[in-house]
């Protein structure tokens, strides 16, 4: 058996947050990766501010140098809305030999009972809920409960930095920052 960390979103953009969340689940789990899927259009918020292209290529930089996380383009390749239930229903249809560890945070762990099939979603993976402040790790299904450190990291502070021109420096890796400057993303576009 193999053991596979999930972590979700839009990953707009990947920051040291999600790393360092990610890093630390697989860790103490003793998870073999953690494979980080962008989503084409989550369900529960609003569309992504970059398209995918851009998004699956900063993931990319963002997990390049480390050996243990991977990419998968599963619900980008797919397009529409990216339910859990349906890439799941996949994944551990082609991958049969593998538990899987779906990672969230507490403030979806509270969303939980809204998740589309939760009940039969339970079946196909175990969610690993990390903590995050002002939310309690509260669920009636079973969460498997990982500290990580306090990380005050969001994509939409980034965004809004990156837009007004202000230092984004030890929130992204600098590949990624490096990429959004050459491909001038989040940047002001004239004035409204």
């Amino acid at each position: 058996m193999k053991y596979i960390g999930i972590l979700g979103g839009t990953f707009d953009p990947p920051h040291l947050g999600h790393l360092i969340i990610a890093e630390e689940v697989r860790v103490a789990l003793k998870l073999d990766e953690v494979w980080f899927i962008p989503s084409q259009e989550p369900p529960h918020k609003e569309k992504a501010f970059i398209g995918a292209m851009h998004r699956v290529e900063m993931v990319k930089r963002a997990i390049d140098s480390n050996p243990n996380f991977k990419l998968n383009t599963i619900e980008v390749d797919r397009l529409g809305k990216s339910f859990t239930f349906d890439t799941m229903k996949l994944l551990t249809k082609d991958n049969p030999n593998v538990v899987f560890h779906f990672i969230i945070g507490a403030d979806m762990v509270e969303y939980l009972p809204n998740w589309r099939n939760i009940d039969d979603l339970l079946t196909m993976v175990k969610f690993v809920g990390v903590k995050r402040q002002g939310y309690k790790l509260n669920s009636e299904y079973p969460i498997i409960e990982v500290d990580i450190p306090l990380i005050e990291i969001s994509s939409t502070n980034i965004k809004e930095r990156l837009t007004n021109n202000v230092s984004v420096r030890y929130r992204l890796p600098d590949s990624v920052e490096t990429y959004i400057k050459e491909k001038q993303l989040y940047e002001k576009r004239g004035s409204d």
